[in-house]
């Protein structure tokens, strides 16, 4: 399934209602941003040769990462319902993510509700404690679950 981490302008990004980022909005982003590209589409080979496809008319890919298209690996970054998602992001991406938000007046957030910064860094502490976090923004491609 993997962990997900959003850029979202509501107090809590699971909530229902609230202060929306529009798929019109996250195109003109993309289209403004040069190392953004909006392809509707990701693919990858999995181990066993076979290719897997999703389709999603907001889905695009930051060029900029340095781990674009090494062993398949791509930063995805998709728009779904009122937010943009992102599967599984390291440090790096988490960082572009802020940039984002900020520029659409956004914050990005994680699963569990942790904040991230501009340096990629999580107040998941202040949340929970000493608890340790739960894994899920481990380095894996976003085809493998």
């Amino acid at each position: 399934m993997g962990y997900e981490v959003h850029i979202t302008r509501k107090d809590e990004w699971s909530e229902e209602d609230g202060p929306e980022i529009t798929i019109e909005e996250w195109k003109n982003y993309v289209a403004t941003d040069p190392e953004m590209r909006l392809d509707g589409f990701a693919e990858a080979t999995t181990p066993d040769g076979s290719v897997l496809r999703i389709e999603s008319p907001s889905l695009s890919v930051w060029l900029a990462y340095s781990g674009h298209e090494k062993n398949g690996n791509m930063a995805w970054f998709d728009h779904f319902e009122d937010r943009i998602t992102v599967k599984n992001p390291d440090e790096e991406i988490l960082i572009k993510m802020y940039a984002i938000a900020s520029a659409l007046g956004a914050k990005v957030q994680g699963d569990e509700g942790e904040i991230y910064d501009s340096k990629g860094q999580s107040n998941w502490q202040e949340l929970r404690g000493n608890a340790e976090p739960e894994p899920g923004l481990a380095k894996k491609p976003w085809w493998k679950f």
